[in-house]
């Protein structure tokens, strides 16, 4: 996006006051309320502006079909935030174990006792999290919520340090640092000119929400098969989620069909494990994409979550690396304000990004060769695949150490 290119706001707008803060996030969801309550908790004053406002919890609200699983440096996180206690007290489902095959006989265990955790993480419905990050946001008197608003422009105030913001009803505020939390296709990573290297995968996801005569389960697998994945998601009592990764026109000929035949389609092509007495209630669709911005900072502008990177699903951790970008920035801008630094400058963000380019970069080359590796159905690759997954599941230092990383406890 290009500030020379929008429309002009009348002069007359130009004379207003605009609102001053120390931050200003442009995005309202779940990584973008984290930043605010964790900036807002250093004394911070903080605007966050957000088009949707989260809908009120009623427990007898059908489940969503967008879910994450929360690790535990993730609850960790949330729990500072003083938000973990009141999102308990709505629907979730711990998980303890994580399983993944191809053939039979060669699976991979992972368990929360492998690693002296009473859990490996939970599952929440992604509006859930928001909302009671919303929550919080509301009893601080030093956040602002702008919500339901747009942003119209940008434009930046060399001189004074800072980024003016121009909102759709024409108000103006002004801020030392601007954050981008506004998801794949950040409005403020555009305007500010930052790069994004990426490509689309060859397959989308469908995310469907079933009832089963199975009690809440704890254990969530994934069986890769030649056309891609097939997972479930434990939800709350008995319910769960299953994810289906297929080709992009399957996918869309799978969402044209009723909840009996999309139930038939499941029976057909899911592992047996599956509880086979189970009704479809809900489904959802997205395409996969892989997205990395050449840089996630500029002077007094940063970005976070989806802006800065977009993950292949497969292991559940893109909410997460968001998380733990929200938990080292904040981190490092108290450790600033500390020292006596300008904290919404280059040098101090450059520590945000130097923190955590390369751990994103990662995190998402290992998705990118374990998604390649089980998409090709060459017969000796399957077979050295299965030995090594065979191999992995031995009780390992090495093994304890990769579901370490994956909980974001390394």
């Amino acid at each position: 996006m290009d500030v020379d290119t929008m429309q002009e706001i009348p002069h007359a707008m130009d004379t207003q006051p605009s609102a001053e803060y120390d931050a200003v996030i442009v995005g309202g969801g779940m990584v973008g309320a984290a930043a605010a309550i964790g900036l807002g908790q250093l004394g911070l004053k903080v605007a966050v502006i957000e088009a949707r406002e989260p809908h009120v919890y009623d427990p007898e609200q059908p489940l969503d079909v967008r879910v994450s699983a929360i690790s535990v440096a993730s609850e960790q996180l949330l729990t500072r935030l003083g938000v973990m206690e009141q999102l308990l007290t709505m629907r979730h489902a711990p998980y303890t174990g994580l399983e993944t095959w191809e053939m039979d006989g060669c699976l991979t265990s992972f368990t929360a006792e492998q690693v002296g955790q009473t859990h490996l993480g939970y599952f929440f419905e992604n509006r859930l999290i928001q909302l009671s990050l919303w929550q919080q946001i509301r009893t601080m008197d030093n956040i602002d919520l702008l919500c339901p608003h747009k942003v119209s422009q940008f434009k930046r105030q060399s001189a004074q340090q800072r980024i003016e913001v121009t909102l759709d009803d024409g108000s103006q505020l002004a801020t030392r640092l601007l954050i981008g939390a506004d998801g794949a296709n950040s409005q403020v990573r555009q305007w500010s000119g930052i790069g994004v290297t990426g490509w689309d995968y060859a397959q989308s996801a469908m995310l469907i929400n079933i009832h089963t005569q199975t009690e809440q389960q704890s254990v969530t697998w994934q069986q890769f098969t030649p056309a891609g994945p097939r997972s479930l998601l434990p939800l709350p009592g008995n319910n769960a989620s299953l994810v289906w990764y297929d080709d992009a026109n399957r996918i869309k000929q799978l969402s044209q069909l009723n909840k009996l035949q999309l139930a038939e389609q499941i029976k057909q092509h899911f592992p047996a494990r599956l509880d086979a007495d189970f009704s479809v209630e809900n489904s959802g669709s997205f395409t996969l994409t892989r997205r990395h911005a050449q840089r996630y900072y500029q002077d007094n502008l940063v970005i976070i979550g989806d802006a800065a990177h977009t993950i292949n699903p497969l292991a559940g951790q893109g909410v997460n690396i968001g998380f733990k970008d929200v938990d080292v920035l904040v981190a490092q801008v108290a450790n600033a304000i500390g020292k006596g630094e300008t904290w919404w400058q280059a040098p101090v963000l450059k520590r945000y990004q130097q923190a955590r380019y390369y751990d994103n970069q990662l995190m998402m080359t290992a998705m990118d060769a374990f998604y390649a590796s089980f998409s090709n159905d060459l017969l000796p690759l399957k077979l050295l695949r299965n030995g090594a997954l065979k191999l992995a599941n031995i009780d390992s230092p090495i093994k304890r150490k990769v579901l370490k990383y994956a909980l974001g406890l390394n």
